[in-house]
């Protein structure tokens, strides 16, 4: 069955859209998501394997634990918590079949080519996603290696679209996580942190790095997609309020990489993507699975024993929330999945009656800022194995980094969250 692996990945996503109106076929996408890591489990790497098979572990421990003493979610929460976003991930993994890259003879060097190169990234890499990263890594790598400043301007201006973009998984695990969450209430403080991000980036390779920065040779159609994408994401969800975020972003995104595939004809390039690319997001199952079990592992063990996860009775302050927020990046450079820090904090403060925008808010910022500055995180994992750049040289990059960020998000937050 391994052959049919990415068409067993497409039945997840077109099942689930089919149950969002009957949820009675539910159970369907819920086999198919979970066939998917079984089918997968000896072709994903080690690190993957013991992260989830230690999640799954610990997770199920807990909720037999928790049973025995009377407490029992549901099979729904145990096993589906996490299907909305492996739907949203699969979606958009489409769209790497909107974009070929830009062939040219030179690269644009200086000052302008950076700026161009970082927002180019970044508003590409909101819609399109990890694709574009090896689509400019490959253009910009010389004898295939990426030079520092280039590696930190791609990671950085990437990530950061996780502040605000729709597109990206972690606006889904934003929503999930942290219900009730508004994502127009995030867009402008997430766009002002995407911003400065970029814009801190560009001052410290153009004023403090004393490399010469080569760029990447855009030119105006590549922001055709995006731009036409968002649109339609933006104006759907505001004609459409009651259709959640993450079901759009489902429909919108297969259906525009089909308008705007560049390659032909159309069913031989879609059927061969769905059968040697798709299941690249195989890993990805496996984790948000595994953390999806994880998740409610921990909060059945909140409702056992509520004193114990109360946080001492404390108040959800802004400074706690900062703190939060620091050891969650903290965590997540050291190699854990954001999604898994982000289920492990939703279930703690919840009961704390959070504003959930500004929870929302805190769980995007630590996404943006750990996977920009982590060499274990998929992006700095990709920089490594790929185009060679040392772990040692991500972390050293980017200390100074993910601190200002991290300052700077705390600020933001409660700029707009706090009254």
């Amino acid at each position: 069955m391994k052959k049919y692996i990415g068409w067993i990945i497409v039945g997840t996503l077109v099942l689930y859209l089919m149950s969002i109106p009957a949820p009675c076929i539910l159970a369907l996408p819920t086999l198919l998501g979970w066939l998917v890591p079984v089918l997968m489990w000896s072709t994903l790497g080690k690190g993957a394997r013991n992260q989830a098979l230690l999640l799954l572990i610990t997770g199920g421990l807990l909720v037999i634990f928790a049973a025995y003493r009377g407490i029992f979610l549901g099979w729904q929460k145990i096993f589906t918590a996490n299907l909305p976003l492996l739907a949203m991930f699969v979606a958009v993994s489409f769209l790497a079949l909107t974009n070929t890259g830009i062939e040219g003879q030179a690269l644009p060097q200086g000052k302008r080519a950076l700026t161009i190169t970082a927002f180019g990234t970044h508003l590409l890499g909101a819609v399109i996603n990890l694709s574009v990263l090896f689509v400019f890594g490959d253009r910009l790598r010389k004898n295939g290696i990426l030079t520092k400043t280039q590696a930190l301007v791609l990671a950085r201006s990437f990530c950061s679209a996780a502040w605000w973009s729709p597109f990206f998984v972690a606006t889904g695990v934003a929503l999930t996580y942290a219900p009730g969450m508004s994502w127009h209430e995030t867009l402008i403080p997430g766009a002002m942190m995407s911003l400065f991000a970029i814009g801190y980036s560009i001052v410290e390779v153009s004023f403090f790095k004393k490399d010469l920065f080569s760029g990447y040779p855009f030119r105006t159609e590549t922001m055709i997609v995006p731009t036409f994408l968002a649109a339609v994401v933006l104006g759907v969800h505001y004609l459409q309020p009651d259709i959640s975020i993450l079901t759009i972003i489902c429909l919108v995104a297969p259906l525009g990489a089909l308008v705007f595939m560049k390659f032909r004809p159309r069913p031989a390039a879609l059927r061969d993507f769905i059968n040697t690319n798709l299941s690249s997001v195989g890993s990805q199952f496996t984790l948000f699975l595994a953390a999806g079990v994880f998740s409610a592992g921990i909060k059945s063990m909140t409702q056992v024993y509520p004193a114990l996860f109360s946080l001492g009775g404390a108040t959800l302050t802004p400074g706690l929330l900062s703190v939060i927020l620091a050891v969650m990046i903290i965590i997540g450079i050291a190699g854990v999945h954001p999604v898994v820090s982000i289920s492990i904090a939703s279930p703690l403060l919840l009961p704390l009656n959070p504003n959930p925008s500004q929870l929302g808010f805190v769980f995007l910022s630590c996404w943006a800022i750990s996977t920009a500055s982590s060499p274990l995180s998929g992006v700095g994992l990709a920089l490594v194995s790929r185009y060679q750049v040392s772990p040692k040289v991500i972390i050293q990059s980017n200390w100074l980094y993910a601190t200002v960020m991290w300052a700077t998000a705390a600020t933001v937050g409660n700029l707009f969250f706090v009254h």
